[in-house]
């Protein structure tokens, strides 16, 4: 069953507008016979849970079973825009688990501890709420790290983080992987070897529209939604729904009416269920207009996605062959030790990278690289103060540039008083910041690049670097060249920032000019 939907049917002209039920891209197995999905609704409703119509839909499909009672998609996949509800099939996905279909342990994951936590609570509410349901549960877990709900019968729903490396060897019936648009290789080569001994596992994926290079996982699975879709063939094992547009593009004429515009109205129904439900027009409009036309509204709301890509146009710049034979997973930096920062021109995420010498070669590192900038300078400090770093480096004519002052604050001795501070280019911080002009850029990716080819470099094959070298393009910059920040679909700050670290180990520095007491005072 495979379809690319028109949307929504036309409104009464005084009705409300109301999203579209069914998803614009959608891909089941074709080895459906029956479904859990109704039980599981049903179960849902028990609990107080009432579900839209398109949480019904994807529940019933997600939960289709083969003859031989094996669930027919292994994993499933709901990519929608913020708000609209994806927590409800979630938390009706774990109800059927825990009641229904006695599975034995169900792992509910998130990328924060902040996240996991919330849906912890909300899953908690339903089922205590339940007279029927809360005389089942044998204990709930509320400690931090091992929250979990356990039954009589002895199934148990856990909660974990996966930034914080949880869940590895766990192995559960049921893998629920909530914001699934910051899941790349690393989560998922701790998680897929833990199911191989399961008798019937499924994966749930739901997220909203991918953000580059953190949305490796997501974006392999739309990949085969969209190949399922194209050649009019069934994937197999997955069952997909994405709520999205297709959006203008710049060669479209005023009359194109192939794609969609993002004002347009009926564009927020194909991309939001619960437009009319519980989201507003006038919330949509409101957004938009505060958004802007950057492309944020566009992803957040209308489902444009960007999504790393596994096919032959990866690694153009550095041979993954090249890349991977200088991998070390035992290599450790010695000092002395160097930061660089890199924001992605969107600002959706930041990277801090480290250098430092492993005997001959450069040793570098992603030390972060997290969703939003608001945490860069913190974490600044922390690692300032455990490593005592030879300088950070930051280019200030990137995106990068505008947390300059957050850092320099960050970095100032906490004996400052704040009448002193200024600008901070004139106190002396816990370590030096220095910003390369465009030629030392330039010089600092040529050393990059050289470094690689004489193997004199060392890393950990992490994914986050990795992804960034398969995607990287170069920019040109007269007779030289730097990383271009413009590839789409690909984060390339952990690359930029790895870069702008190795050469800061040789930078220049400028000390801060002591100001000096005068011996005496003429008045």
């Amino acid at each position: 069953m495979t379809s690319l939907l028109d949307g929504p049917p036309a409104a009464a002209p005084d009705s409300p507008l109301l999203g579209s039920q069914l998803p614009r891209i959608t891909t089941v197995p074709p080895t459906r016979v029956s479904s859990a999905g109704q039980e599981a609704v049903e179960l849902a409703a028990l609990a107080g849970l009432e579900l839209d119509p398109w949480q019904q839909h994807v529940l019933d499909m997600g939960l289709s079973e083969r003859d031989d009672g094996r669930w027919a998609a292994f994993e499933v996949a709901v990519n929608v825009p913020r708000q609209n509800g994806k927590g409800g099939i979630i938390e009706a996905r774990q109800l059927a688990g825990l009641f229904l279909l006695g599975e034995k342990l169900i792992l509910h994951s998130a990328h924060e501890f902040k996240t996991s936590i919330v849906a912890f609570r909300r899953i908690e509410q339903l089922i205590m709420g339940c007279p029927d349901l809360r005389k089942r549960v044998l204990r709930v877990r509320r400690t931090t790290g091992e929250e979990a709900i356990e039954l009589v019968t002895g199934q148990i729903l856990r909660f974990l983080a996966r930034s914080g490396g949880s869940g590895r060897g766990f192995t559960g019936d049921c893998n629920i992987l909530d914001e699934a648009m910051i899941l790349g290789d690393d989560a998922m080569g701790a998680l897929m070897p833990t199911m191989s001994a399961v008798p019937n596992p499924q994966l749930w994926y739901l997220g909203s529209a991918g953000i580059g290079a953190p949305s490796m996982q997501l974006g392999r699975l739309r990949a085969r939604a969209m190949a399922a879709v194209e050649s009019g063939e069934p994937d197999p094992s997955l069952a997909y729904f994405e709520w999205s547009v297709d959006p203008h593009r710049d060669e479209c004429g005023p009359g194109c009416t192939e794609h969609a515009s993002a004002d347009d109205p009926r564009a927020w129904a194909v991309a939001n269920p619960a437009l009319g439900i519980r989201i507003s027009a006038e919330h949509v409009r409101n957004e938009q207009l505060s958004m802007g036309s950057g492309g944020i509204f566009e992803r957040e709301r209308l489902g444009v996605g960007t999504y790393p890509s596994d096919g032959a146009d990866t690694w153009q710049v550095i041979a993954e062959d090249a890349w991977r034979a200088l991998t070390d997973g035992d290599s450790s930096m010695s000092d002395p030790v160097v930061f660089a920062i890199d924001v992605t021109p969107e600002r959706s995420h930041a990277s801090i990278c480290a250098a430092g010498y492993n005997g001959q070669a450069v040793h570098v590192e992603v030390i972060d690289n997290r969703p939003g900038t608001g945490w860069v300078a913190g974490r600044a400090r922390e690692l300032t103060e455990k490593w005592g770093p030879r300088c950070w480096v930051v280019d200030a004519g990137s995106p990068a540039g505008s947390l300059l002052d957050d850092l320099k604050r960050a970095l100032r001795p906490e004996q400052d008083d704040e009448e002193s501070w200024g600008d901070g280019d004139d106190v002396a911080l816990l370590a030096p910041v220095v910003t390369p002009k465009v030629r030392e850029i330039a010089q600092a990716t040529g050393q990059l690049y050289d470094a690689v080819v004489a193997g004199q470099l060392v890393h950990l094959d992490q994914a986050p670097l990795a992804t960034a070298l398969a995607g990287a393009r170069k920019r040109d910059l007269g007779e030289a060249w730097a990383w271009s920040r413009r590839t789409v679909g690909v984060d390339i700050s952990p690359l930029v920032a790895v870069t702008l670290a190795r050469w800061g180990l040789n930078a220049e520095i400028e000390e801060p000019e002591e100001e000096v007491e005068p011996w005496a005072d003429f008045g």
